[in-house]
């Protein structure tokens, strides 16, 4: 168990979230926020709703469709570690659209020792991040959001905190089911790290997203180009494909009715970064579906992490 909790330290701030960096107290801010983020394999930049975990995407995806919508999230990760998201919206005529949303990572009980690798009790770690945001139309087409988070990370005795901001603009084509969109995500300043070594950073992401309902398929397409600020991180033995897959995401959301809806995503550094199979490896694949029974709509994703097993995650949305 201790050396299963050594590896998730190690890889769950890079795999979990798809996208590179160190591993610093504010790597959980990469976590899919729902479980029709996960499913779409975290191609969720651009996707224009009534779902008000978009605020954690691109704060100008907040709009008046949202109004009164509540969502709670659950994730099952590996071992002992589970999150929590929660996101509601409201909208005020002449203001805009406004979005509150709360990000819980618990890491469970851990063994602590000494350097003589004898047992001292156990410890505790968690993140915990609280995010404001709010977004108001431009015209017909374009909307514009911003964001700002509270950041705190702890283990054991130590602590990190952080203030960050997300803005966003969005451009909507609603004649031909385009949605557009770019967003800076997580720019902000540290207050205090884990250590004193080093300074924990931020993980700074700057997105462009696209999605597109085809006309004669009840199928929604979505495309989100991610870390386009640090191009060029690829390994040096990747092929030419390969570095630039490295950088999107994709998914696809077969709209059957309002009731019924299937998906599916891959992310190709997830993919790289975890598989541990030669040959076929389902690491950075997801899939899910999304349900609607009176007004609640119930969401579930599936991700693989290849021979480490599989992260399951549960949505429950609803209007009050």
């Amino acid at each position: 168990m201790r050396l299963r909790c050594l590896l998730l330290f190690l890889v769950v701030p890079l795999a979990a979230t798809a996208q590179p960096g160190d591993v610093t107290g504010f790597s959980f801010l990469r976590l899919e926020p729902s479980a029709r983020a996960a499913a779409l394999g975290g191609s969720y930049a651009a996707v224009y709703g009534d779902d008000a975990n978009a605020l954690f995407y691109n704060p100008a995806l907040l709009n008046e469709q949202m109004h009164g919508m509540l969502s709670l999230s659950y994730l099952n990760h590996l071992a002992d570690l589970n999150a929590g998201f929660a996101a509601y919206s409201r909208h005020y005529e002449g203001l805009g659209t406004f979005g509150l949303g709360l990000r819980f990572l618990s890491w469970g009980r851990l063994d602590r020792a000494d350097e003589h690798g004898e047992r001292q009790g156990t410890f505790g770690a968690s993140d915990v991040a609280l995010t404001l945001g709010a977004a108001r139309t431009y015209g017909e087409r374009l909307r514009y959001g911003a964001g700002i988070h509270a950041v705190y990370s702890s283990i054991a005795a130590y602590n990190a905190s952080a203030l960050a901001v997300d803005l966003g603009v969005l451009y909507l084509l609603a004649e031909q089911n385009l949605t557009l969109s770019a967003s800076v995500n997580n720019l902000g300043v540290t207050l205090s790290s884990l250590g004193t070594l080093t300074r924990d950073e931020l993980p700074l992401d700057l997105r462009l997203g696209f999605t597109k309902r085809l006309r004669h398929l009840p199928l929604l397409i979505t495309v989100m180009g991610y870390n386009l600020h640090d191009l060029g991180d690829g390994p040096e033995n990747a092929s030419a494909v390969s570095n630039v897959l490295r950088y999107l995401a994709f998914g696809g959301e077969f709209q059957f009715s309002e009731a019924f809806n299937l998906r599916f995503g891959y992310n190709h550094r997830r993919h790289e970064d975890l598989k541990l199979k030669s040959r076929l490896d389902l690491a950075g694949f997801g899939i899910g579906v999304g349900l609607k029974i009176t007004r609640v709509r119930v969401d579930y994703a599936f991700n693989s992490w290849s021979s480490l097993g599989g992260l399951h995650q549960f949505t429950v949305r609803t209007r009050l």
